[in-house]
């Protein structure tokens, strides 16, 4: 693209709407769609046609990832309201890595006789309730009463382990909001330590597409080396509690 925003003939960034789509994997459609909200910036014109360049790409791909952290469409419209249409890639690169950085497991679709084949038996509407309330399996939509329009995370078939050995419901339910109510307070101070620490470091007007991948795999790296540190120390916890417990029982 020329500085008087001319578009080059042999420009191999451009994309037509059918190879943007394509690229992000998502259907014409929806790509009209969002582009009709305003969550897209307008498309370079030549002629007739309408093409769009890596900016276009790289906020589509911020699309799927608020996507992927659950975030509505007037979620996703109120976050964007905060991104300039100017913004380059590079920029929206940097937002998305940002984003991911405590990325939560990736929801899969999965049938009713999926998750069946997958116990080994058949679930009952309570074995799906009882999923659901888990938090290992998730409705699609609103169409609860649909076969197939469900979500499951990779544990899923941890779940349903503990399912089999009839484990409370409400011990995992009880235990999910203990969790959340402390990471919610250690997510606060995971964030502050990333950007004084990590994205200090790419905070600047020459960014390159190769700087915002290599802080995506920084981000990566330091999400996975957390979640280890993390495991680790409630594992030691929870090995002094019990090891407190029995020691306060032979005491008894």
């Amino acid at each position: 693209m020329t500085a008087s925003g001319a578009v080059e003939q042999s420009d191999p960034e451009l994309l037509t709407i059918d190879e943007l789509a394509g690229t992000t994997g998502m259907t014409v459609r929806t790509t009209r769609y969002y582009a009709s909200l305003g969550l897209l910036p307008p498309p370079v014109r030549r002629g007739r046609m309408a093409y769009y360049g890596p900016e276009h790409l790289a906020r589509l791909d911020l699309i799927r990832a608020l996507q992927d952290h659950g975030f509505t469409l007037s979620a996703i419209e109120r976050y964007l309201a905060g991104v300039p249409m100017t913004a380059s890639a590079e920029e929206l690169a940097v937002q998305r890595a940002l984003l991911t950085a405590w990325k939560p497991g990736q929801w899969d679709p999965v049938t009713h006789e999926e998750l069946e084949a997958r116990a080994g038996r058949r679930l009952s509407d309570d074995d799906i309730d009882w999923l659901l309330q888990a938090g290992a399996v998730r409705r699609k939509g609103r169409a609860e009463d649909r076969a197939g329009d469900l979500e499951a995370l990779p544990l899923v078939d941890l779940a349903m382990e503990a399912l089999s050995l009839d484990m409370p419901i409400g011990a995992i339910v009880d235990a999910n909001t203990a969790v959340r109510r402390h990471m919610s307070e250690l997510a606060d101070e995971l964030t502050g330590i990333l950007q004084s620490r990590v994205m200090s470091r790419y905070e600047r007007d020459d960014l390159s597409m190769e700087d915002a991948e290599r802080l995506e795999r920084t981000l990566t790296n330091l999400r996975a080396l957390t979640l280890d540190a993390i495991v680790t120390a409630f594992q030691r916890a929870a090995n002094h509690v019990v090891t407190t417990s029995l020691s306060l029982s032979d005491d008894d």
